[in-house]
């Protein structure tokens, strides 16, 4: 048995951590002295422990870390290789955007280098007026927190297209987002996600046509709110109001761009004159 300070030692986490494992559960000591409390740790809790902390390594959250260990034996193998391969996307996909964070401020360095404002970017963000022609959505609406996007939107996304194939509906477009909150509110938005189909069937509505003010954004999603802040410049500038609810449109799908630049995302205000 080793005592909870070796065991600490040995696999480089504090004691206070190991008591905190054991209160949610994830591992508990071998062993308590029942007359002055001292924690004992088995050599067999060792590999447990490497395991618990090569997880964390991957950044799996301790309550992911939790369930995986409650696995049975017979299935863990299979389902660890599900989950490793979705962080290993995960993880894969914050290098990516910090790849293009990198390359973004070496071209501010450049540009402050030469006189150039950082900001000077908001000047390439060109604004259309545009008439859109009414659209037949299917479509689900959910409250979604700023953490439930990234899987929001292929769980939703997934589940529009699972319905166009099993009823053999016919696509007219890309996928959609129409945000209809007021504000942002981090702890909730409502938010719909739309794919235009030419059939009215249950679960669509009219999305009505009219006058837009139109952006496209050649970038990651993270580059929107410029675009956002462009297009309300604009609106304001040039006499116009919002009407309802501002949309954006995938013509790009982002599993499929090679890079953060491929991606191409339209953005639309609905507005009439003043």
């Amino acid at each position: 048995m080793l005592s909870i300070g070796e065991f600490s030692k040995i696999c480089g986490v504090s004691t206070k951590t190991l008591r905190y494992y054991a209160e949610i559960g994830l591992i508990n000591p071998d062993e308590i002295n029942p007359e002055n409390g001292y924690r004992y740790y088995s050599i067999r809790q060792l590999k447990k422990m490497l395991f618990i902390n090569r997880l964390k390594s991957y950044h799996f959250s301790l309550e992911e870390i939790k369930t995986i260990m409650e696995w049975e034996d017979d299935q863990s193998e299979e389902k660890l290789g599900i989950v490793l391969n979705r962080k290993r996307r995960e993880i894969q996909e914050k290098l990516n955007a910090f790849e293009y964070t990198l390359k973004q401020m070496s071209n501010d360095i450049l540009n402050l280098e030469k006189g150039i404002s950082i900001m000077s970017y908001l000047g390439d963000i060109e604004v259309q007026l545009v008439e859109i022609q009414p659209m037949n959505i299917l479509y689900m609406r959910q409250m979604m927190t700023s953490d439930d996007y990234a899987l929001g939107y292929g769980t939703y996304f997934g589940r529009l297209y699972e319905k166009i194939a099993t009823e053999k509906l016919t696509l007219l477009g890309t996928p959609m987002t129409i945000y209809h909150s007021p504000e942002y509110n981090p702890a909730g938005n409502d938010t719909e996600f739309a794919i235009p189909i030419k059939e009215p069937v249950k679960g669509t509505r009219d999305l009505p046509g009219g006058l837009c003010a139109k952006s496209v954004l050649k970038g990651p999603y993270s580059e929107l709110t410029s675009v956002y802040a462009m297009l309300r410049e604009w609106v304001e500038n040039e006499g116009y109001k919002l009407v309802s609810s501002p949309y954006e449109v995938y013509v790009t799908d982002p599993n499929q761009a090679s890079a953060a630049e491929g991606m191409i995302t339209e953005v639309y205000f609905p507005v009439k004159k003043k």
